[in-house]
């Protein structure tokens, strides 16, 4: 069970260096987090969009 917990924080850091790296270097924008959130908003409350409200961020 211990190794399990090592292989999780192991992978937790990768991936946290991973996407601060992709920051820093402008592969992740404002912008691109607006269009995830934005999608992630319309696949978790679709039914919501079947009913035409607009889960669109800021406008």
């Amino acid at each position: 069970m211990a190794r399990w917990r090592w292989r999780a924080l192991i992978l937790l850091v990768y991936v946290v260096i991973g996407i601060y790296v992709a920051w820093v270097y402008d592969y992740i924008t404002p912008g691109l987090l607006k269009d995830v959130a934005e999608a992630l908003l319309a696949v978790f409350l679709w039914f919501l969009v079947l009913l035409g409200i607009d889960l669109h961020i800021g406008g």
